[in-house]
């Protein structure tokens, strides 16, 4: 692919276990900087939009790539968010963050399994599934290969974590 973006565009992904705090933090980064960013949800794509299982070569890969460009192309700043198995992901999501001309900055949520259903038990979908199905779905580790994530432990409040990134992403003093 070729370069996507510009040097004022700024690319987040935040990866990590389902009730990690993903999409509340992508929420809070946004209510921070409220124009100009992009939030492309793994889930909402391919669960909500798609409808399509979470599988190798499944559509989701190549939408979250599209939609993260297209954004970026265009002036937005993009986070992208969602567990985004490195199995699954790792070659668009590196070759987008290899292509990005801004400012790109990486995260992984590392909780253990018991913080993410303390977590889970606090979303308003908390009945929809338990911690036997998230169990299914937990990965202890799962580096990206060739990119550096930076991590979130559970110790980090969600507003401390929201700063951390602004500043991480310059957008302290430069505008919109």
């Amino acid at each position: 692919m070729t370069g996507t973006g510009s040097a004022d565009t700024r690319l987040v992904l935040l990866r990590g276990n389902s009730a990690s705090g993903k999409s509340t933090l992508a929420r809070s980064i946004r209510a921070a900087r409220p124009r100009g960013i992009a939030v492309v949800g793994q889930d909402q794509l391919r669960r909500d939009v798609l409808h399509v299982n979470e599988k190798p070569g499944n559509l989701t890969i190549g939408y979250l790539d599209l939609s993260a460009r297209y954004a970026l192309d265009h002036g937005l700043h993009v986070i992208m968010e969602g567990i985004l198995y490195a199995d699954i992901y790792a070659a668009m999501l590196t070759q987008l963050v290899g292509d990005h001309r801004g400012i790109t900055r990486c995260y992984r949520f590392q909780l253990d399994f018991d913080e993410t259903v303390r977590r889970h038990a606090t979303k308003p979908q908390a009945a929809e599934y338990g911690p036997d199905t998230m169990r299914d779905w937990w990965r202890e580790h799962d580096p990206l290969p060739g990119v550096t994530e930076h991590p979130i432990g559970a110790e980090a409040t969600l507003a401390e974590t929201t700063a951390r990134i602004v500043r991480d992403c310059g957008w302290e003093t430069s505008p919109i």
